[in-house]
């Protein structure tokens, strides 16, 4: 029986309140009072929801278009193609042809972190700890070298370039080490200023994407049967960590060599561990260069270990102890596999949706604006990390990663 204590219509707040329950009274509904955590949780689900069905929608057009291209019209039994690779051109295209309205922002940005951290995280269910140790072991010279050189070389090219030190250091640490996320951590060291920021973040940026469309046929062109070497090189040359996951999962997708997505991933987070080092570093040598001043910046030391490589290292001991647990009973060792798969396909989904945000949060007009000069070093800096690569592995990595 409805109360007639309570006259709704009486009540300024309850057209702007009840929705579609309209004509109800308060006193009988809800049950129970919404919290303000509940109702802030579902309004910020409401705002991410758009964005991420738009990148559903393009990574499954993405898979959808690989397929269709490479079998029904090249008439392969294999597609050639990469459904990644397609689903970030198919969101560059939305993104810079078509348009896209603000309503789509919050749930592509949380795509290209969170979804994308989660996707890498899992990405640990894959490997042992022995198969990550001995990547990782073949990984060292390929990271240190990488993200030593591009310190050195990149910033001294910046400078002779013209380029503001802060900017250097930017383009520096962001090709050796983790893409923007490094030039985010080290912007708060260096005092840097939003266009230093943007232009870093654009450029590092535009040459990760073109090494991550080429990387996959280059690794695979000068180790063809090497997946190991192939993957250690494009998590070497890549700049993003988002960059070397879609080229792992590309030449994965096109040449069916897992060894090579492993490789890839355990090398680049390798080279996200030495922003432990290396943010104090550029914070000294700024420090060191504005010595007279007392305003100094203060160091970030939470954004020198980003959370998802914690998360990657604690699954890939997860895994060794499953495997070790499960030895010996059939039935465990069988749901325990069935975990490792599940966890792999929601690595495969998260990964699909971060990819074609990538394409889609890629603005190319910003890239128009940057000049000349910023992405000369970008290019210089990319060959650089590159030809670093191809050395380091050359020496060492050849004799440490065994054929598998």
């Amino acid at each position: 029986m409805i109360s007639t204590t309570h006259d709704i219509y009486s009540d300024p707040d309850v057209p702007n309140s009840l929705g579609s329950f309209e004509g109800m009274t308060t006193d009988i509904w809800p049950p129970v009072a919404p919290s303000a955590t509940h109702v802030s949780a579902f309004e910020r689900l409401g705002q991410l929801l758009p964005g991420l069905l738009l990148a559903a929608g393009v990574a499954w057009l993405g898979a959808y278009l690989s397929q269709w291209v490479g079998v029904s019209v090249l008439g392969l039994e294999r597609s050639p193609i990469s459904g990644l690779m397609m689903a970030i051109c198919v969101g560059l295209v939305v993104r810079n042809a078509l348009g896209l309205p603000t309503v789509y922002t919050p749930g592509i940005r949380i795509c290209v972190s969170l979804i994308l951290r989660l996707g890498v995280a899992l990405l640990g269910m894959r490997l042992s700890l022995a198969i990550a140790g001995a990547i990782g072991l073949a990984a060292l010279p390929c990271a240190i070298g990488g993200v030593v050189g591009s310190l050195l070389l990149v910033s001294w090219i910046g400078r002779r370039a013209g380029l503001s030190w802060r900017l250097s250091a930017l383009i520096a640490v962001g090709t050796g080490i983790c893409g923007v996320s490094a030039i985010v951590a080290t912007a708060s060291v260096v005092d840097a200023e939003e266009d230093e920021i943007s232009y870093a973040a654009a450029t590092i940026t535009l040459f990760g994407m073109i090494g991550m469309m080429i990387y996959p046929f280059l690794a695979y062109s000068m180790f063809p049967l090497r997946p190991e070497l192939a993957g250690c090189l494009m998590g070497t040359g890549i700049h993003d960590t988002a960059q070397v996951v879609a080229a792992g999962m590309i030449y994965q997708q096109l040449y069916s060599a897992p060894q090579a997505l492993n490789a890839a991933v355990v090398t680049k987070l390798m080279r996200n561990l030495c922003l432990i080092a290396a943010v104090p570093a550029v914070a000294w040598m700024h420090h060191h260069a504005h010595s007279g001043e007392t305003n100094r910046p203060r160091l970030h030391w939470r954004k020198a270990v980003p959370l998802f490589i914690i998360g990657f290292i604690g699954l890939v001991l997860l895994r060794s102890l499953g495997d070790a647990v499960t030895v010996g009973s059939e039935r465990i060792a069988g749901a325990w596999t069935q975990a490792v798969s599940l966890s792999q396909i929601v690595a495969g989904g998260c990964l699909a949706l971060a990819m074609a945000s990538v394409g889609l949060n890629t603005d190319l007009k910003r890239l128009v604006r940057l000049g000349i000069r910023p992405l000369l070093v970008g290019f210089a800096a990319a060959l650089i990390v590159g030809l670093i690569g191809l050395i380091t592995i050359g020496l060492f990595t050849r004799f440490l990663i065994p054929v598998t």
